[in-house]
């Protein structure tokens, strides 16, 4: 039975993509058989793998609305074991589509259980806002892995975030839980990400991931090359990260 990550915060700009792209490309690395499902209409995990947008066919906006078979969706990719459903500009207005369906919150859970025994980890790159999409990436997900910026305003919107995962828990999916709290773009040089690290970590815990991710402009040139850093540039100290956060996550499962 594979493990459904959801990758979450409703503030954008936090490295949740990046941490999609780069944490699925090394855990298919480290050889898991990983499933990516963006959906997120803005489609940057898409794109970042190396899908052209233009030449989607059918989008996880097709297996949503219209319960077109996720294994008639999903793609493969340029890294061996990782498969991608993407998604498009029609995701957008699903949004609107899917208050007129009866329990639209479990929609994406439906599609994910026809493929959680073929895969190792469902990684759900949900979109930067707490509506029902993002409510639909809770319900099918096993756990909530949250990005951080090491940034003044990073735990603005993390209380908000994880109300809504206990009203999820509560009332949808009582096996939710928190993955965990991964800080991203770390900068050495200043004190306020060491104080961001130190107050989160404080109030966390063990609920926050031992790696750092830091502020890399590698991981940042990436995406444009439709390429995850580990084909970009694998000896840079994003690549390294990722690497070593993907050795974490996989002994989580293991505990």
């Amino acid at each position: 039975m594979g493990k459904v990550i959801v990758i979450a915060n409703q503030k954008g700009g936090v490295g949740k993509t990046t941490t999609a792209i780069n944490l699925s490309s090394y855990l298919a690395l480290f050889g898991k058989k990983v499933l990516l499902i963006d959906i997120d209409p803005q489609a940057n995990a898409t794109s970042g793998l190396g899908i052209e947008k233009v030449s989607i066919k059918k989008s996880i906006y097709n297996c949503l609305i219209e319960t077109v078979s996720i294994k008639n969706v999903l793609l493969e990719t340029k890294i061996k074991n990782l498969y991608i459903v993407p998604s498009d500009m029609n995701l957008a207005g699903a949004q609107v589509e899917m208050n007129h369906i009866e329990k639209r919150e479990q929609l994406l859970r439906k599609v994910v259980d026809e493929v959680r025994t073929e895969f190792d980890f469902i990684i759900i790159d949900a979109p930067p806002s707490l509506g029902i999409l993002t409510l639909n990436g809770l319900v099918a997900a096993d756990s909530i892995l949250i990005p951080l910026q090491c940034e003044y305003y990073a735990m603005e919107g993390l209380s908000q975030l994880l109300k809504t995962v206990k009203l999820v828990k509560n009332r949808l999916n009582p096996a939710l839980d928190i993955e965990g709290i991964l800080f991203t773009m770390y900068d050495s040089r200043t004190n306020l990400s060491s104080q961001v690290v130190a107050d989160v970590t404080a109030h966390f815990k063990d609920k926050v991931f031992k790696t750092i991710i830091p502020r890399n402009v590698k991981l940042s040139e990436a995406p444009s090359f439709g390429v995850p850093i580990n084909l970009y540039m694998p000896d840079s100290t994003g690549a390294s990260s990722y690497n070593e956060f993907a050795k974490e996550i996989i002994e989580n499962v293991g505990k």
